[in-house]
């Protein structure tokens, strides 16, 4: 099975993850999306995130309808922070049966030289890229490589920081999160403080 990982801190996950999701799973040659909750991005502070397995249960939440679109928590097992490479090379092993591809907005392709031991990345893992506003130039290296495919995906402008604060300034944003998502947000008084 080819299966694309969309890693993320999901604080909270949003319609848009699932907008990026679904599409990959219905437009492109992805026979699975797993939603890999991340416990600590080492590019985000810990302390602004909700605690990983309530993370985990929104993505749970937000997924049921989608037979394609699975949860993941592979990474809570793992030593933190995490990286990516560390991650592929852990489902490798244990999933020997299934090949991983990377899911990422064309702003994380910007930094992709960035992260730890991208060239084994890339030499082994096929990477699907979804449109992003304002994402800048890509790298040169990047730009006819093999191993990454476009993917007309809808661009979507929507930020689990912009949920968090409007939550916090108390607007609705019913809309913008998945139905269970938000009564589970709202019930729990979730990003109020």
């Amino acid at each position: 099975m080819k299966i694309g990982l969309y890693f993320g801190t999901f604080n909270p996950i949003h319609v848009g993850h699932l907008i990026i999701a679904n599409h990959m799973a219905e437009h492109s040659d992805l026979d699975q999306i797993w939603m890999v909750v991340t416990p600590h991005n080492p590019h985000k502070q810990k302390n602004t995130l909700l605690d990983d397995y309530q993370r985990l249960h929104l993505v749970n939440l937000a997924t049921d309808d989608y037979p394609k679109i699975k949860p993941s928590d592979i990474e809570f097992k793992l030593p933190q922070p995490n990286y990516t490479v560390n991650t592929l090379a852990h489902l490798n092993d244990k999933f020997p049966q299934h090949e991983f591809c990377l899911i990422m907005g064309e702003d994380n392709l910007n930094s992709l030289h960035k992260w730890k031991n991208y060239e084994y990345i890339l030499q082994n893992h096929a990477i699907y890229v979804y449109p992003r506003l304002n994402s800048g130039e890509i790298d040169e290296q990047f730009v006819n490589h093999n191993k990454i495919h476009r993917v007309g995906a809808p661009v979507i402008e929507l930020s689990s920081t912009f949920i968090r604060e409007s939550i916090k300034n108390k607007k609705n944003i019913r809309p913008l999160l998945p139905e269970k998502v938000w009564q589970y947000v709202d019930e729990n008084n979730f990003y109020r403080k």
